[in-house]
């Protein structure tokens, strides 16, 4: 079940402006599905993609290492690894997993962006639960 969340002034999004953009942002997305679709293996590109968000992300946090290491790691499951080729190497795994639950549901949910999270920082997953009384709150601001 889906839920919508209530925007306090929702009327002020619905702009001209907005309204053009969202109909060209539409229409980029819809020129990328198409594209995406010629592509014959996405897998060689998708696992490309990830491994280099997972390179960078992990750069950001100090965690440094080559791509030769990445690719050995992902490779060669049971040589020598560094530390840091692993952490990139499960962050990658963790996005990939992602990837393919939003490519099964057609949707992103909460849960799979949850799921991903835990997945990359290795701990159980913590939501706050949004009550009613929460809601009408942001609503007042």
């Amino acid at each position: 079940m889906l839920v919508t969340f209530p925007l306090a002034n929702s009327h002020t999004l619905e702009t001209h402006t907005v309204l053009k953009k969202v109909a060209q942002a539409h229409r980029h997305l819809a020129e990328l599905k198409g594209l995406a679709a010629s592509i014959p293996n996405q897998t060689i590109l998708i696992n490309t993609l990830t491994l280099q968000e997972a390179k960078d992300s992990s750069a950001i946090e100090n965690i440094i290492t080559t791509h030769d290491e990445i690719y050995q790691t992902d490779l060669f499951i049971h040589s020598v690894e560094t530390i840091a080729a692993k952490e990139v190497r499960d962050y990658a795994r963790a996005l990939r997993e992602g990837f393919n639950e939003v490519r099964i549901n057609g949707i992103i949910r909460l849960s799979t962006i949850l799921n991903t999270q835990q997945t990359i920082e290795k701990k159980p997953r913590r939501t706050k639960k949004i009550t009613r009384h929460h809601t009408e709150k942001c609503q007042h601001r």
